[in-house]
């Protein structure tokens, strides 16, 4: 069995700049402080953590970082331009060794990636929401439609 944790960015304002360097607002940290105070109690570690680029997804996985043990991090573009399609085949490359695994991305990617891999209903996570999926899986390469099972949503 795996475990997959999808984390939507936190809260991000609007920028005069381009959407990938959208920063988090203060409601935004503050409420991904929040959920890394009360992810203490439940998940201590992941082995391993896929980030987006964008700076609201890093400084997410920053705060969230200060909360839990990340044991590896590997940031890319593809999480930001990438469907649904891109992220089953950044999951399926994942070691095998790997019985964790957190994804910092945006919508409507994450939650379609949610449903997919869930079987359920589109559940749109807003900003700052964590889905822990257990997934009936022994290598990441197996992953796919209605291969997990949604355990929870934190916020």
């Amino acid at each position: 069995m795996k475990q997959l944790f999808l984390l939507r960015h936190g809260e991000a304002g609007f920028s005069q700049g381009s959407d990938f360097q959208r920063q988090l607002t203060e409601k935004g940290r503050e409420n991904l402080v929040r959920m890394g105070k009360s992810l203490d109690k439940k998940l201590k570690s992941v082995d391993l953590m896929y980030c987006s680029t964008a700076q609201r997804t890093m400084e997410t996985a920053d705060l969230i970082g200060k909360y839990i043990t990340i044991k590896e991090s590997m940031f890319t573009k593809v999480i930001y331009h990438g469907d649904m399609g891109d992220m089953i085949a950044l999951l399926e490359k994942t070691s095998s060794s790997v019985d964790s695994c957190l994804l910092v991305g945006h919508n409507p990617t994450i939650s379609l990636l949610l449903a997919h891999l869930s079987d359920e209903n589109y559940l749109g996570l807003q900003p700052g929401m964590m889905a822990v999926i257990d997934l009936e899986i022994s290598e990441w390469k197996m992953i796919g439609f209605g291969t997990g099972i949604l355990k929870e949503i934190i916020q």
